[in-house]
């Protein structure tokens, strides 16, 4: 099961992110995946969330802490928690002065938004 710590006393941090079509999705997305790589959480499936799977969910409620990334303001993953009434830390791409359709995502910017979301999240 997607973050489960197993019998461990670990804290148990999954990250969620948008992957929609716009430029903002491929970022949440990005950042999501440097998360999961210098282990501030445990990436997991935010579209099985929004499909109701109950793993999922309960995989959900039993984190530590729950971090969103949505692409844009439209904020669909901060929807699917608010849904299921799941506590959860959000972030959006567009409050880091990313322009959706315009902005380029490169490997600086999705490394600079990473260490700004983690510093949050540690915090």
């Amino acid at each position: 099961m997607a973050g489960c710590s197993c019998g461990s006393n670990r804290d148990t941090n999954l990250v969620y992110a948008c992957s929609g079509a716009a430029n903002t999705g491929l970022l949440a997305d990005q950042v999501m995946r440097a998360l999961n790589r210098d282990k501030v959480g445990d990436s997991t499936c935010l579209a099985a969330m929004g499909a109701d799977l109950s793993g999922y969910i309960e995989s959900a409620r039993n984190a530590t802490m729950n971090i969103v990334i949505d692409g844009c303001k439209v904020s669909c993953g901060k929807k699917i928690f608010e849904k299921n009434k799941l506590d959860y830390q959000h972030f959006v791409m567009t409050d880091f002065d990313v322009e959706k359709g315009k902005t380029a995502i490169t490997g600086d910017l999705i490394e600079v938004i990473a260490e700004r979301i983690a510093t949050q999240v540690s915090a």
